[in-house]
C-alpha cells in the first residue's frame, strides 16, 4: 500500500464504455493529519473516486440479484435504477466495507509511520463517501504531549528472582520434551483447528479481476476448534502456505457488512501459519535473543516461577513499567481514563466472581487505579518505541501468536489483543492493528533486556 509519506509513478486510468473498470492502478489511498491543537489531531483516510465509483457499481451488481422491484423480475432490474434508488442503501454498505477492509490497516499504518502517541484509540467521527467523489473517513486522535526520556538504561532496577525449586527445572525439562515431540510429529503443514493464519484478501470485480492492486489487505485469524464456527473456519482448513483461492462465503461477506446481502468475490492467499500443534522454539529463541539452550531454559523458568499467583515474568515486567512511570510521571487525561474504566468493567463483568468483587468497599477506587495504570503504560510504551526507533516485523506478529499457543508461553505477553470474536466465533485480524500492539510488546522487551542483562 502506498501512502502520502512516499512517492509514486503517475499512472494512467481509463474505463470501460459503463465507466467502471480501472487499469494501471490509476491511485492510492492517502492518510493526512491536521493538528487542531497540542492534544487533538484530525486524520483523514482518503480513497480515489475512481475506486468509489468502481465499488459502487460491485455493490449495486451485487444487489441486482437480490433486489425485488415492481414491473422487473427477480435479477432482472438495470443496474442504474438500483445505482439511483438504492443509494442511500449502497453508501452505508461501502462505508462499513471499506471501514472493515482497508480503513483501519492504512490510518493504524500511517499513525506508526509518523510516530504519533495516540491517548486511547482513534476515534471514527465523520464519513463522506458520494459516488463521483473521492471518499474521506474522519478521525479524531486525542495525543499526548512528548514526555522527555531520560538515559533510562542506567536506571538501577533489581530484577524478582525466581524459586529455586528444582520441580521447576523438571517443568521446563518436561515442556521442551514434549514440545519437541510434538514438532517432530508434524508432518503435514495443512491448516488445522487451532492455528493461527496470516492472509491477504483481495477485492475482486464480477469479471474475477482485482479492483485495484492496493486494495490487497492482511489479516490474521485463529482457526477455531468449534465445529459451530461454520463457513469462514472452512475456507482455510487444509489450506496451506502459498494457497490462492476465490471465495464468496456469506460469513466473509457479513463481516465486512452487515448493512446489505452482498455477493462479492474474494481472493484469499495464504501467506503464513503459527501452527498450534507444537511450541516453536527457534522462533522462541531468535525473539529474545537467546543464544544457547541453557540462555533458552532460564528464560523459559520466568514463566513457570510463580510467587504470590503471579509468574516471574509478569512481576518484571511490571516492576519496571513501574520504574519507568515512576522516572518519567505525567497524568492521564480524564476522557481516556473514564474509556479504560470502563474497557476495565467491561472485562470483570465477564468474569465468574464480577458480583463478588463489586461488592467490596474498594471496587471503584481498584478499577479506577487499574484503569490509569494500564492508560498511562500504554501512552508511555508507544512513546518509548518512538523513541528508540523499534521496528515490529512480521516475525513479531508470529512470535506473539506462538506465546499465545500455550497456557505458561501466555504469561510471556503483556499488552493483549483486543478481542476478535463475535458470539463465539473467531474473525480476521487487521494486520496493522495486531502491529501496534506487538510493538508495544516488543517495546517492553527492549526494555527488560537492557535493565536485567547486568
Amino acid at each position: 500500500m502506498k501512502h502520502n509519506s512516499s512517492s509514486s509513478e503517475q499512472n494512467t486510468s481509463s474505463r470501460t464504455k459503463q465507466g467502471l473498470s480501472v487499469l494501471n492502478q490509476p491511485s492510492e489511498i492517502t492518510c493526512s493529519f491536521i493538528y487542531t491543537s497540542t492534544t487533538l489531531c484530525t486524520a483523514s483516510v482518503i480513497i480515489p473516486a475512481v475506486i468509489i465509483d468502481v465499488l459502487y457499481h460491485e455493490a449495486a451488481l451485487s444487489q441486482q440479484q437480490h433486489a425485488h422491484t415492481r414491473g422487473f423480475s427477480r435479477g432482472q432490474v438495470p443496474i442504474e435504477y438500483i445505482k439511483q434508488h438504492y443509494q442511500s442503501h449502497l453508501v452505508l454498505h461501502l462505508q462499513e466495507l471499506l471501514f472493515k477492509y482497508c480503513i483501519i490497516n492504512a490510518l493504524y499504518q500511517e499513525i506508526r509511520a509518523n510516530k504519533i502517541v495516540v491517548a486511547g484509540d482513534p476515534r471514527l467521527v465523520d464519513i463522506t463517501l458520494q459516488p463521483g467523489q473521492d471518499a474521506k473517513f474522519k478521525f479524531e486522535l486525542t495525543l499526548f504531549p512528548e514526555v522527555p526520556i531520560y538515559e533510562w538504561k542506567h536506571f538501577p532496577f533489581k530484577a524478582p528472582k525466581r524459586k529455586r525449586y528444582k520441580d521447576l527445572d523438571k517443568q521446563v525439562e518436561l515442556f521442551l520434551k514434549e514440545e519437541k515431540e510434538f514438532a517432530d510429529q508434524q508432518k503435514d503443514e495443512s491448516i488445522i483447528p487451532g492455528d493461527w493464519v496470516d492472509f491477504d484478501i483481495t477485492l475482486l470485480d464480477h469479471e474475477g479481476k482485482p479492483i485495484a492492486a492496493f486494495l490487497t489487505q492482511n489479516f490474521w485469524m485463529r482457526i477455531g476448534r468449534e465445529e459451530a464456527e461454520g463457513p469462514l473456519r472452512e475456507l482455510f482448513l487444509g489450506k496451506k502456505v502459498g494457497d490462492f483461492f476465490h471465495t464468496k462465503t456469506k460469513d466473509l461477506q457479513d463481516y465486512f457488512s452487515a448493512q446489505l446481502d452482498s455477493d462479492y468475490t474474494f481472493g484469499i492467499e495464504i501467506k503464513d501459519v503459527t501452527h498450534n500443534a507444537y511450541f516453536c522454539f527457534e522462533q522462541f529463541k531468535k525473539h529474545f535473543r537467546l543464544k544457547t539452550n541453557k540462555a533458552m531454559h532460564q528464560k523459559l523458568i520466568e514463566v513457570f516461577s510463580y510467587r504470590n499467583d503471579m509468574s516471574q515474568r509478569r512481576s518484571t515486567a511490571e516492576e519496571i513499567l513501574k520504574l519507568m512511570l515512576a522516572k518519567h510521571p505525567f497524568s492521564v487525561p480524564q476522557a481516556l481514563l473514564l474509556r479504560e474504566q470502563n474497557n476495565v468493567l467491561e472485562l470483570i463483568q465477564n468474569n465468574p466472581d464480577y458480583n463478588v468483587y463489586r461488592t467490596q468497599k474498594d471496587f471503584k477506587f481498584r478499577v479506577r487505579q487499574l484503569a490509569e495504570r494500564q492508560a498511562k503504560e500504554a501512552i508511555f510504551i508507544d512513546q518509548f518505541a518512538y523513541h528508540e526507533n523499534i521496528p515490529v516485523s512480521h516475525a513479531d506478529l508470529k512470535a506473539y501468536f506462538n506465546f499465545l499457543n500455550r497456557h505458561r508461553s501466555k504469561e510471556f505477553i503483556y499488552f493483549r489483543l483486543p478481542s476478535f470474536k463475535l458470539q463465539g466465533q473467531h474473525l480476521p485480524m487487521p494486520a496493522e492493528e495486531i502491529k501496534r500492539v506487538c510493538l508495544r510488546e516488543k517495546a517492553l522487551n527492549h526494555m527488560i533486556f537492557h535493565l536485567t542483562r547486568r
